[in-house]
């Protein structure tokens, strides 16, 4: 419970915030203003409303920030004239949460303000340092928001560029593929002019539909099978050697088509007793014409599994985006790590782990998923560009050596998620590692790098999202870790709250 009693004039002089006021404006002050006395406890809680400007008169305080779910202490004052709370209620951002916890630690004096009279109180009194001010916060946050915008774009270009690649390598299957089958229906019309002219009768004809159909089933379901390198050269071999032994001219040239098609050794006999009951059918046309059954249901499924692979691929496009979704929303983090990766996909080798490519400078990814972790609320576009700027750093320290991405997720404690992702390359120095999320830094060579990747990441994860990012670092293991809450924050609409890094117990 705290006691509230009138000020004195004379007692605010004192205190260097005010020392500088007119005697008519201290009078202002204490005609809206009151004294409080405070016991051990919260007077301000980051997050909630800013509601009160708070002066200490006498006693002490601390200070704390959100980090990874808990209150981390920043400063410690016993300093008289020391300010927080709402002190910036007055400038074009209209402080609408606190910035900061302010605990008291022992009996303390405050003089309080109502932020709305306090800043009303600015806008009076000192007009022009309310106006430079309220410049200096505008200018300021468009800045920001601008550059921000800006690295967002480099990113949106680069992955953009490596989604067209991707999009267009299953476009040019399609297209071969079409081609190609354009070709098989071609020789179709020979066949009826075959049939036309009576060189295979009804029967024959009959027979051997039949026979394509079987071959339609066993092409199906060769294409859930996968042969080693070796053990396809094996049935080649046996194959080709089959059609040679039985006068298939050019028997090595389709052997490979059969048996991508599921077609070996057992399989030609049964074609071969068929071609024998028909009289005016030969081995040769029945292989020919099964032939021409497998290759056609080959491209069909090279047209449909890319087909697939561009739906594939632009619903993956559309999760990174978060295209026609809330801003805010319940969301699983597996999903958008993946749509990210999917994003970098021409600059890693296939997701690898067991199978990871030989080459010295390629860059393999292993995904270690906590799939028990529950979904959680956030603002998914943003996150994903959090993933983005740092898989994009981490690409950038394996460029000239390759090596392996590991993106990782487990529970933190009971309400945290735990998100690492982590490279193989040189590692961050320890003289720049308490710099790498601030503005304008970067170690990358003039010109590629903005310095704002990971700022901007620091901010939507530590400000927006109320959680934690922090970097562990020694030569061969990198790790950035972001910290996320599993529940709810109090407020929110935590985007309102000003990206700018203050000190709210700042005595100057």
């Amino acid at each position: 419970m705290t006691a509230k009693t009138p000020c004195e004039p004379d007692e605010l002089r004192s205190l260097f915030l005010f020392e500088a006021l007119t005697d008519d404006q201290l009078a202002v002050l204490c005609a809206n203003g009151h004294i409080e006395n405070y016991q051990p406890q919260p007077i301000c809680v980051e997050g909630e409303p800013a509601t009160c400007f708070y002066v200490l008169i006498e006693g002490e305080l601390t200070m704390s920030k959100l980090s990874g779910g808990q209150d981390i202490e920043t400063n410690r004052t016993s300093q008289r004239g020391v300010y927080c709370g709402a002190w910036r209620a007055f400038t074009g951002g209209k402080q609408k949460t606190y910035d900061a916890s302010v605990h008291v630690t022992k009996p303390s004096r405050f003089f309080v303000m109502d932020a709305p009279i306090f800043a009303q109180f600015m806008r009076d009194q000192f007009p022009m340092a309310v106006h430079l001010l309220d410049g200096i916060a505008v200018g300021t946050d468009r800045t920001r928001r601008i550059i921000d915008n800006r690295e967002k774009l480099l990113a949106l270009g680069r992955l953009s560029a490596g989604l067209t690649h991707q999009l267009n390598n299953p476009a040019a299957a399609i297209s071969r593929a079409a081609a190609d089958l354009r070709e098989r229906v071609a020789n179709m019309r020979h066949k009826l002019a075959m049939l036309a002219d009576g060189t295979i009768t009804p029967e024959a004809l009959s027979a051997l539909v039949k026979l394509q159909e079987r071959v339609a089933e066993q092409v199906a379901k060769s294409s859930t099978q996968h042969l080693t390198a070796l053990e396809t050269s094996d049935r080649e071999d046996a194959v080709g050697d089959w059609l040679e032994d039985h006068g298939i001219e050019g028997g090595w040239d389709i052997a490979p088509t059969f048996v991508e098609g599921g077609i070996d050794t057992d399989a030609l006999e049964r074609i071969s007793a068929v071609a024998e009951e028909l009289e005016t059918a030969s081995l040769e046309q029945a292989i020919r014409w099964i032939n021409y059954t497998i290759e056609s249901e080959l491209l069909m499924n090279q047209i449909l599994e890319a087909s697939k692979r561009i739906s594939a691929l632009v619903a993956d496009a559309k999760q990174y985006s978060q295209m026609d979704r809330a801003p805010f929303q319940v969301a699983n983090v597996h999903d958008l790590l993946y749509s990210t990766l999917v994003m970098f996909a021409d600059r890693l080798t296939k997701d690898a782990g067991k199978d990871a490519s030989k080459d010295a400078k390629a860059i393999t990814v292993v995904k270690d998923f906590d799939k028990s972790l529950p979904e959680i609320p956030c603002y998914p576009a943003d996150l994903n560009q959090v993933w983005t700027n740092i898989i994009d750093n981490a690409i950038a320290a394996m460029r000239d050596t390759g090596g392996t991405l590991t993106v990782r997720t487990c529970r933190y404690g009971e309400n945290m998620a735990r998100i690492e992702i982590c490279d193989t390359g040189p590692g961050v120095p320890a003289d720049i590692r308490e710099h790498i999320f601030e503005p304008f830094f970067t170690t990358k060579p003039f010109g590629e790098g903005t310095g704002l990747g990971l700022d901007l990441a620091f901010n939507i994860v530590v400000k927006k999202h109320r959680g934690d990012l922090r970097v562990e670092s020694v030569p061969g293991d990198t790790r950035f870790i972001v910290l996320l809450p599993l529940e709810k924050p109090p407020v929110a609409d935590v985007a309102a709250v000003d990206d700018d890094e203050v000190d709210d117990a700042d005595p100057e």
